[in-house]
């Protein structure tokens, strides 16, 4: 049975009920089926780290270079010291703002691999290339760009498809759309790395929250969540985390 995760990624913002608050709320939820991770800015994972009563921690990115003049940029080890124990690469806004390209992400993938990082690749498509039909060739490229040496390392890798178009769009993806792109994502796996990371985790990010995360459950064959605007709500978080782990328990 593949893991199951779901990750607050909090971006470049706090929870409006403050840290220890939060971290309460998620301390006290019962612990099944799923990991809870809360992605923070990089300045807070310490505090995080030492406030989340068994709450895993993620980078929300992680350095392309083992060292040296990189300003700005914090390195896969020194998150792993600090008690980051997952990094996101290639999220959507990494890609569109800050420009990284697949050479960089498949970069970061392999640092954070090479320390003792899970690495949660985000991968996806905006509604131009939905639109013309080449979603399944446009994941698969994605995909084949970040394979490496470092996918036959330890440790687990995890698959976050997250649509461009239906992010902070009002525009969701049904559970029946997800399904078919989890099964291209798969074929795409299959082809390109190796047979170890066939079966990675593959977790859905869109816009979710607790109003379409029952679709997506029952529908969308995924492996948890990565969620963003709605985990700075800690009750949010905690319905869409039992949303999943409710279903399983039905399953």
């Amino acid at each position: 049975m593949r893991n199951r995760y779901v990750i607050a990624n909090w971006k470049m913002n706090l929870p409006p009920e403050g840290i220890g608050a939060y971290l309460d709320e998620l301390g006290s939820a019962p612990k099944r089926d799923a990991r809870l991770i809360v992605a923070p800015p990089f300045v807070y994972i310490p505090e995080v780290v030492r406030k989340g009563r068994g709450i895993a921690v993620a980078a929300q990115n992680c350095g392309d270079q083992k060292s040296g003049a990189f300003t700005g940029e914090v390195s896969a080890a020194m998150l792993h010291d600090v008690g980051a124990r997952f990094a996101i690469v290639g999220h959507s806004e990494r890609r569109n703002v800050y420009k990284d390209t697949d050479e960089m992400i498949g970069r970061r993938m392999a640092m954070a691999l090479e320390n003792g990082l899970t690495p949660v690749l985000c991968i996806g498509e905006d509604l131009r290339v939905r639109d013309a039909g080449g979603v399944a060739e446009h994941l698969s490229s994605q995909i084949r760009a970040v394979s490496s040496d470092a996918l036959g390392l330890s440790g687990e890798v995890v698959v976050a498809y997250e649509p461009i178009w239906a992010i902070g769009t009002g525009r969701n993806a049904s559970g029946a759309m997800v399904a078919e792109t989890v099964a291209d994502i798969r074929s795409a796996l299959q082809r390109h790395w190796p047979s170890s990371r066939w079966d990675a985790p593959i977790l859905y990010g869109g816009s979710v929250t607790p109003d379409n995360v029952g679709d997506l459950v029952a529908n969308g064959n995924i492996d948890g969540f990565l969620v963003g605007g709605a985990s700075l709500d800690s009750r949010k978080f905690l319905a869409i985390y039992d949303g999943l782990v409710g279903r399983l328990a039905r399953a």
